[in-house]
């Protein structure tokens, strides 16, 4: 039986999920067991057979991600590229799909490299704009992937408009939620269907674990495709990383807080250096979707790109003098990282070559601005 927790975020992210049953020990314990002992009379007293099919500690991880993000039910992951390749394994081939001309480069690599031999054909399209949105739908459309901010330039996309027409089309509406996290976007309170996390990033935020999730706003049939997947194809979780993420998630609230405030202080920094060409921040009152941004998430996140004057060569140079942002790939720790994304992403890539993306940690930002000032010298 769940506990009861109360509605705030930060409330939900240290209470949720925890079972009454566990109120002898205040601690979180992960449990190791691949498989449960069965009853003289070959019944599971305490319902788990299998860890494939339920584990005590996954089933507490999920009932906290589907409150965190308002949902019906959540289904838990070993990485994001599970968890995605979960959601389009829910479709049938033939089917299309439409993402979002700046996307996650795993999630059009999958799509390119792996469902496409399984007949799932997809269709990019800039979501901001709805004529070009009307022209990738087609009547096989069964699936919009809706990605805001997005990675690697911060596009901000209007997911209540958007789901209204995926669901004209005859489409679901499916959010990646991992720069935003529910802190600041709740995207099925705008009409998605499904939220995707890379539960890596944010919700793990310490550069120490896989995870990914998808969270439901019905457990329909949909649900359960997404659900049996996970099981059938054997894509879980280990115990242990159910009990490390949970356990970093009771900090989320604060710590996505401070870094995007972190981040919004770097934005102003880059944008009035003379060194940077461009700065994609939603924060910034130049970012073309400023007002849709500030109307959809409580802030603007803790990710930004920049490009440099110098193309290429300056990015590298300056990535390669960072001295506190570490040159990493991946985001949402706590601590500050830095990379030249299109080196990352390798041939066919469609990042600029002069762009470097920062994902801004909790550091102090006095002493993040002065790397970047040295960085940037």
């Amino acid at each position: 039986m769940s506990r009861t927790a109360a509605g705030h975020l930060e409330t939900l992210a240290i209470h949720a999920g925890r079972s009454a049953d566990e109120d002898f020990a205040v601690g979180l314990s992960p449990v190791l067991s691949s498989t449960f002992a069965r009853a003289a009379d070959g019944s599971y007293p305490h319902g788990y057979v299998y860890s494939r099919a339920g584990n005590p500690g996954r089933d507490a991880l999920e009932r906290l991600l589907a409150a965190l993000e308002g949902g019906a039910g959540a289904v838990a992951f070993p990485s994001g590229s599970a968890a995605s390749m979960a959601v389009f394994a829910s479709l049938a081939p033939g089917d299309h799909v439409v993402i979002p001309d700046d996307v996650y480069h795993g999630t059009r690599t999958q799509l390119r490299d792996v469902l496409q031999r399984w007949n799932l054909r997809h269709t990019a399209a800039d979501l901001a704009d709805p004529d070009a949105l009307r022209r990738a739908l087609t009547p096989s459309t069964r699936l919009l992937w809706v990605e805001t901010p997005s990675n690697p330039l911060l596009k901000i996309s209007d997911i209540a408009a958007l789901a209204e027409a995926a669901h004209a089309a005859g489409a679901i509406c499916v959010v990646d939620n991992t720069f935003a996290t529910p802190v600041l976007q709740q995207p099925l309170r705008l009409g998605a269907d499904l939220v995707v996390h890379s539960t890596t990033k944010y919700l793990g935020g310490h550069s120490d674990l896989l995870g990914g999730a998808v969270i439901a706003r019905a457990q329909d049939q949909r649900f359960a495709r997404v659900r049996d997947f996970q099981t059938k194809a054997g894509a879980i979780p280990a115990p242990f990383d159910c009990w490390l993420l949970q356990r970093s998630i009771a900090t989320l609230p604060y710590r996505v807080r401070a870094q995007a405030a972190n981040a919004a202080i770097i934005a102003g920094f880059l944008q009035a250096h003379a060194g940077v060409a461009a700065v994609h921040y939603p924060g910034l009152a130049s970012h073309p979707a400023h007002a849709l941004a500030m109307r959809q998430m409580s802030a603007a996140g803790a990710m930004l790109s920049f490009q440099l004057r110098g193309g290429r060569d300056a990015a590298m140079r300056a990535a390669g003098r960072a001295r506190l942002f570490t040159r990493a790939t991946s985001l949402g720790g706590v601590e500050s990282l830095i990379e030249h994304r299109a080196s990352v992403e390798g041939p066919g890539s469609t990042t600029p070559d002069d762009l470097l993306r920062a994902s801004v940690g909790l550091e102090h930002v006095d002493d993040l601005v002065e790397d970047l000032r040295q960085a940037l010298a």
